[in-house]
């Protein structure tokens, strides 16, 4: 593995770490505020899928690997949306599917455009960040196995904003 895919990687743990810290934090002072967790069964397995394809693109990289340096462009603007998601959402980003009542349904940023556009980052980002490294098999496993389990978690975490969207809770944007 060359350094600059080490360094690569390891600012993508470092990242999602940091993330996992803010998001932690962001959850105990929604459930501080009477806020509820929604789904908590499937929260397992995305952290799982989470871990398991960092550790895959790991061990799955080609002895002679390479960067694609336009897909590892396309991967930075991913992270450019991810950010412009957890600013957008500020105080109620987690992790988790939390739902506060009496808190604004969030309308601006790229909620203006995309109804979970956190969720269109993830996939592009657990089907781009092994192909910059030529890894075709990482890419399309962990993006069938995260379709799956989003189209459980936006079931859910539709479900929870329906009760907050029919009782006219106001909105941000």
């Amino acid at each position: 593995m060359t350094i600059a895919i080490t360094v690569i990687l390891a600012l993508v743990v470092v990242q999602r770490l940091v993330e996992l810290v803010y998001a932690e934090r962001n959850t105990r002072a929604l459930l501080r505020r009477g806020a509820i967790e929604v789904g908590r069964a499937h929260y397992p397995f995305i952290v799982a899928l989470h871990a398991l394809w960092l550790v895959a693109i790991v061990f799955m990289l080609p002895a002679e690997a390479s960067i694609h340096w336009l897909l590892l462009a396309l991967f930075l603007m991913l992270q450019a949306g991810r950010i412009w998601v957890i600013a957008t959402l500020g105080p109620y980003w987690t992790t988790r599917i939390i739902t506060l009542d009496g808190a604004p349904l969030i309308r601006s940023g790229p909620y203006r455009f995309v109804r979970h556009p956190n969720y269109l980052i993830v996939a592009g980002e657990i089907a781009v960040l092994p192909l910059v490294f030529g890894e075709v098999g990482v890419c399309l496993v962990f993006s069938v196995l995260n379709a799956a389990l989003l189209f459980w978690r936006i079931r859910q975490e539709d479900a929870a904003l329906s009760v907050r969207r029919a009782v006219g809770m106001p909105s941000l944007g």
